[in-house]
């Protein structure tokens, strides 16, 4: 328990599970790079810089919750918030590839696993929660504020129960039953997951204050104008 990898270590999935996982991870992130480059917008490219960078540092916030395996903040519905899923999965991807190959944290041969979990699970999650949610709340700051909290919950307990199919595919033995290692995972990363929506939506939120034009998932609403443009309250 004492020295947890920031993401899945050595010897926790079996290699057969996991070269499927990173087969799996090559062919999504593949996609994503085809599908993020038809709607590049060149205004996303600083902003994936620096949501790239911030998710990066928030995931530094590690929680242990099991024998070999921790919970630490995603950032997926950050991404999926501001760039979208195509882009905001490759952000996340970038940051997991540097943590395994220049900080070691979470094992290189997990690698594909950690990307579907945390990269494509959480952030596809985030954006799904996101687009509904903005259907029914309304369109302003606070519905949004709103929308990314139920995003970032969902997509953290999504990105786990992830984990949760790929020990019961390929776990290796760690002492835990399949049933206590899912309630572990699953439970804190309830408690994981609402710390990640606090940090989520008071991010999001001041971006859409500054700049609601940079926010994906504020496109094609009165919000996404910049400030400027927006009607004045005295308006007839």
């Amino acid at each position: 328990m004492e020295d947890l990898a920031l993401h899945i270590p050595t010897d926790v999935i079996d290699g057969p599970t996991s070269l499927g996982f990173a087969l799996i991870a090559v062919l999504a992130v593949g996609w994503c790079t085809v599908a993020a480059r038809r709607g590049l917008d060149e205004r996303l490219v600083p902003l994936a810089g620096l949501a790239t960078a911030f998710i990066f540092a928030a995931q530094m916030l590690n929680f242990p919750i099991a024998a070999g395996v921790s919970g630490h903040l995603l950032g997926g519905a950050l991404a999926a918030a501001l760039l979208g899923p195509w882009l905001g999965a490759l952000c996340v991807t970038v940051v997991i590839a540097i943590q395994a190959l220049l900080f070691a944290d979470g094992a290189v041969t997990a690698l594909g696993l950690n990307v579907v979990n945390m990269a494509l699970i959480a952030t596809f999650t985030a954006y799904g929660v996101l687009a509904l949610a903005l259907k029914v709340l309304p369109r302003t700051r606070w519905g949004l504020g709103a929308a990314v909290f139920a995003a970032a919950i969902v997509s953290v307990v999504a990105a786990s129960a992830g984990f949760v199919l790929q020990f019961w595919l390929g776990g290796e033995e760690v002492g835990q039953s399949l049933g206590a290692m899912a309630v572990a995972i699953l439970g804190t990363h309830v408690l994981v997951g609402i710390g990640e929506a606090v940090i989520t939506a008071g991010a999001v939120t001041a971006v859409a204050v500054a700049r609601p034009d940079l926010v994906h998932a504020l496109r094609g609403t009165p919000l996404a104008r910049p400030a400027a443009t927006l009607p004045s309250k005295d308006a007839a």
